[in-house]
């Protein structure tokens, strides 16, 4: 009887396909490095592209078309370094969400005006269930729009009203979705998560949204949240998972630690808004604008869906 040593045995039983996976192994950690090289310039690529635009938000945020009064609440809302954190670049699609009297669209209309598209997605001016007050409003800002033909002469005017008007943009088509200070009024109108669908409808996937809203006390009610303007930043998560978008970050660049949240008038009592005439108004002043929570989202591409 042969008797065979322990090595030879362990030899003998070593798979054959592992000493193959062991000889290809220096191809595969040039396959590795060469991925990994190649996401890292695609990730250099996407900085430069966004510290560029973040130049041209500078330079428009203070240009000579916007009014003294627009320009002074820079301080309060940091449009470059919100527009950076939400990873805004000269060459996307981006639609914003009523844009109101057109603060930001004085900003993203002429970054976006050579190389990408703006939609401005406002009040409508056909729905049923707009106030007079809301078309009036509207139809301001497009004569803005026309006064300046340089400023905004490719800007493309869409409108959103639930359930009548409800696509912002051509589905599929847009790089990141905007809004600013506007999920209390959906609340208030008990169509918050109908405006959350059409938002993620209209994005390409992977695709980003941007939220800047005033933040509520955690488990705030819903009701205080409607009356006072202040949502909890719980409440704002939940509406965008239920459409389909996944949480991606969350800065305090918009934050302000001396705003309680608790005022007479709500949100409205601070500046700009000033409800209560020139009573307390040192102290409101000195408190500035809301604490604002601000959000980034993405729609999932196709492959990190769940079946």
């Amino acid at each position: 009887m042969i008797k065979t040593s322990t090595t030879s045995r362990l030899r003998s039983s070593f798979p054959a396909r592992s000493t193959s996976l062991l000889r290809s192994l220096p191809s595969l950690v040039l396959l590795l490095s060469a991925t990994l090289n190649a996401y890292a310039n695609q990730e250099n690529t996407n900085l430069k592209a966004i510290s560029s635009a973040t130049e041209s938000v500078v330079k428009n945020s203070n240009a000579t078309h916007r009014s003294a009064n627009n320009i002074a609440r820079n301080q309060y809302r940091h449009p470059a370094d919100t527009l950076a954190f939400f990873g805004l670049k000269a060459d996307m699609t981006v639609v914003e969400i009523w844009p109101g009297g057109g603060w930001y669209s004085e900003i993203l209309a002429p970054v976006l005006k050579d190389h990408g598209q703006y939609y401005a997605a406002g009040f409508s001016l056909i729905a049923e269930r707009t106030p007079d007050w809301r078309k009036n409003y509207q139809r301001k800002f497009e004569e803005k729009l026309k006064q300046n033909p340089e400023v905004y002469g490719k800007t493309i005017v869409t409108d959103l009203s639930i359930p009548e008007r409800t696509e912002i943009a051509p589905a599929g088509t847009a790089d990141l979705v905007l809004t600013f200070r506007n999920v209390h009024n959906w609340m208030k109108g008990e169509y918050a998560q109908d405006v959350f669908n059409s938002m993620y409808k209209a994005l390409k996937p992977g695709g980003l949204l941007g939220v800047v809203e005033h933040r509520a006390k955690p488990n705030t009610s819903l009701e205080e949240m409607i009356t006072s303007g202040y949502v909890t930043e719980a409440h704002v998560i939940k509406l965008a998972k239920t459409a389909g978008f996944k949480l991606e970050a969350r800065s305090e660049i918009n934050g302000n630690a001396k705003d309680s949240s608790q005022h007479p008038k709500g949100v409205w009592t601070l500046p700009p808004s000033l409800r209560l005439g020139d009573k307390d108004r040192a102290k409101y002043l000195a408190i500035g604008e809301s604490d604002r929570m601000t959000l980034k989202f993405v729609k999932p591409s196709a492959a990190l869906k769940t079946p």
